[in-house]
């Protein structure tokens, strides 16, 4: 059982976080629309129960979630949250009326300037504490020469607090590890319940240097939420048999010990040494209630060794206590 409201040390930095963030892709228009006062209002309420980590990206419906995470968060006293965004993606300085995908990407020097400034613009809120890397897979050399060298260059002016990547791969993290000085990674899908890819090489090498890993799409797009749905939903796609096989193995295991699946995809990341915080997305009131329920539901210990007893899990991989 995680207490979310718990605030832990970003890497090296003095930033804290809260052990639940708020993800807003699902205010930028993510599947499915949201209006205006609905996300405002989800993020004023995530506030108000304690959530202090909030996440965004231009990305989400093209600038549009960091206009509306902006608009709930900047009436709060700004030292007492933290506020994470990503430069890579271009899009309009103002958000069009039907955002659509986006798949123009910059990763030089000045083209991170111009995506920093345009955020701070729409989010309205300074500083931004966390700028991310985002989706940097195909533009190593390039990421590295222009994005890295621009966020270090804001973070030792201190404009920024601190540097980090967010993706859906542990490889390029694992890389940016060794060749910077990064203080947080946000990996998305990578270390959850169904998949710990990442549990052989980015997640040691980040406790071992002090990184602080960041848990996005724990539910791994709604797999684990319903295994059982019409199409459960893999990494953005359906999934393949095997996903979806074993994901009802972890589900029957989860009836056997009455504890919904989705508390236990909840709180699995968290009991790594290297995770600081477990990043959800809620389009409503009810979604984020439920994702707090979920994170205080208690599990017995019983529940995660039957996971490795039955080759559901790695024996190595931590376990909540």
């Amino acid at each position: 059982m995680a207490d979310f409201r718990e605030r832990v040390r970003v890497g090296q930095s003095q930033l804290t976080v809260s052990r639940l963030g708020l993800g807003t892709a699902a205010l930028g228009f993510m599947y499915e629309m949201v209006h205006t006062k609905d996300a405002v209002n989800t993020v004023a309420t995530a506030y108000d129960r304690g959530v202090r980590f909030f996440d965004t990206s231009p990305l989400y419906g093209q600038g549009l979630a960091e206009v509306r995470l902006g608009s709930g968060l900047s009436q709060l006293s700004r030292d007492s949250f933290t506020v994470a965004t990503k430069v890579g993606y271009v899009v309009p300085d103002t958000p069009p009326e039907n955002p659509g995908d986006t798949t123009e990407r910059d990763y030089s020097y000045d083209g991170v300037m111009r995506s920093f400034e345009a955020s701070l613009k729409r989010l309205r809120l300074d500083p931004i504490d966390i700028l991310h890397i985002h989706d940097s897979d195909d533009h190593y050399p390039e990421a590295m020469a222009g994005a890295y060298r621009a966020l270090s260059e804001l973070r030792s002016q201190g404009v920024i607090h601190a540097v980090g990547a967010g993706m859906n791969q542990s490889a390029m993290l694992t890389h940016f590890a060794q060749e910077g000085e990064f203080d947080c990674f946000l990996l998305a899908g990578r270390y959850t319940l169904l998949d710990q890819a990442a549990l052989v090489d980015l997640m040691p090498l980040a406790a071992q240097k002090g990184i602080s890993i960041f848990i996005g799409g724990p539910l791994n797009s709604g797999i684990l939420a319903d295994p059982y749905s019409a199409t459960p939903m893999f990494n953005y796609e359906p999934a393949g048999p095997e996903r979806i096989a074993k994901a009802r193995k972890l589900a029957a295991v989860c009836k056997r010990y009455e504890v919904p699946l989705k508390a236990a995809a909840l709180q699995f990341p968290l009991a790594h040494p290297a995770v600081a915080s477990v990043l959800t997305g809620a389009r409503s009131d009810q979604e984020l209630a439920e994702n707090m329920t979920m994170l205080g539901h208690p599990i017995p210990s019983e529940l995660w060794q039957t996971f490795k007893a039955e080759g559901l899990l790695p024996e190595e991989a931590p376990t909540p206590q």
